[in-house]
């Protein structure tokens, strides 16, 4: 079987979405873990995930997940809760892989291309596609921009619709993808990578049949609505390029302005930072037409016995201490200037049962 973990807070249309769209595109069962619980919305999130067969819906509470000892850093606990679901999957032959999402992602994975991962191979990428980005989209988009080649890049620079010729100025999120690990590996998740016990980055397998689709900002609202939530989720990490309209972003959400000044100046960032000239890249070529929801992949159920097993694993490591599930990032040559290998009570826990 094939899992996913994420970290969520969205609203029930956006939520109910993504576990349609995964569980369409190759996902067998998805680990959804609240981040808000207690928010007005989440709850009608959370009844329509708890009655889902192929959801485990995770409250995180900041008492009784947390132990009140909640990460301030939204980064921080979306690794916690990705390595927990892969510490309770761990001991499960009939758990294969676990796939590290947002909550705007889909995990687009050919089930015959992840039967071709060799067996020596513990780790999967998935390359990144990106939802095309309008002012106002009546409709979840179908076209995405993939990663360019320089030249591409160089004619949308000299077209004016870059400002410099590399992915990470085309893409408005991020370009690194996602990784999915073997729970049994040992291997861990970051944000984007998967690291060694030995503290090391692996590369992973590539297959153009598995690829993650990015619903970053997919319209001027839903560009407010999830800048506006980000906000308030604690900090949060963003590359260099992004990092000021980041800043801004906070900026003017927090300031005592009227509601009409502030979604005016919001649409601006949003016109100045993010919206497509969706015209010019389908003229030009650029974009591929996909709809996850149509690929037509049947969840396969959990084998006889698997559902009771997975939740007296649940039961046993739901109390344990969170921080040692934190992977930190790991330096691509190796331990020493990243993480270190990870030992202790993780490596006790996921190893029990």
């Amino acid at each position: 079987m094939l899992f996913t973990a994420s970290t969520v807070k969205d609203s029930p249309a956006n939520t109910g979405f993504f576990v349609a769209a995964n569980l369409a595109s190759g996902v067998d069962h998805m680990f959804v873990f609240l981040d808000s619980p207690r928010d007005s919305d989440q709850q009608q999130v959370r009844e329509s995930l708890d009655s889902h067969p192929h959801v485990t819906c995770i409250p995180t509470e900041r008492r009784s997940w947390w132990q009140d000892d909640r990460p301030g850093s939204l980064n921080v606990r979306q690794r916690i809760n990705a390595n927990w679901a892969r510490s309770v999957l761990e001991p499960f032959a009939w758990a294969e892989w676990l796939f590290h999402i947002d909550g705007d992602e889909v995990a687009r994975v050919d089930r015959d291309a992840v039967a071709d991962v060799p067996a020596d191979q513990s780790v999967v990428r998935l390359p990144p596609l990106e939802a095309v980005s309008r002012l106002h989209a009546e409709a979840r988009p179908t076209a995405f921009k993939r990663l360019l080649d320089d030249g591409e890049l160089n004619l949308l620079q000299v077209l004016g619709a870059i400002d410099e010729p590399t992915n990470q100025t085309y893409f408005h999120g991020h370009v690194m993808g996602k990784s999915g690990v073997r729970p049994a590996s040992g291997t861990m998740l970051t944000l984007h990578d998967a690291v060694t016990p030995e503290g090391r980055v692996e590369p992973g397998h590539e297959d153009p049949r598995l690829q993650l689709l990015h619903y970053d900002a997919v319209s001027g609202e839903e560009f407010v609505r999830k800048w506006i939530a980000l906000a308030g989720a604690g900090a949060a990490r963003y590359r260099p390029s992004r990092a000021p309209a980041a800043r801004a972003l906070k900026t003017l959400i927090a300031a005592d302005l009227p509601e009409e000044t502030r979604a005016r100046y919001l649409q601006r960032i949003y016109q100045l930072t993010t919206e497509d000239d969706t015209e010019l890249l389908a003229d030009l070529g650029l974009l591929v037409e996909v709809d996850p929801e149509q690929d037509g992949h049947s969840p396969a159920p959990f084998p006889d016995g698997a559902a009771a097993q997975l939740a007296d694993r649940i039961h046993e490591l739901s109390s344990a201490p969170k921080p040692p599930f934190f992977a930190p990032d790991a330096a691509k040559d190796g331990p020493g200037q990243g993480a270190q290998p990870r030992r202790g009570p993780l490596r006790r826990l996921a190893r029990r049962g």
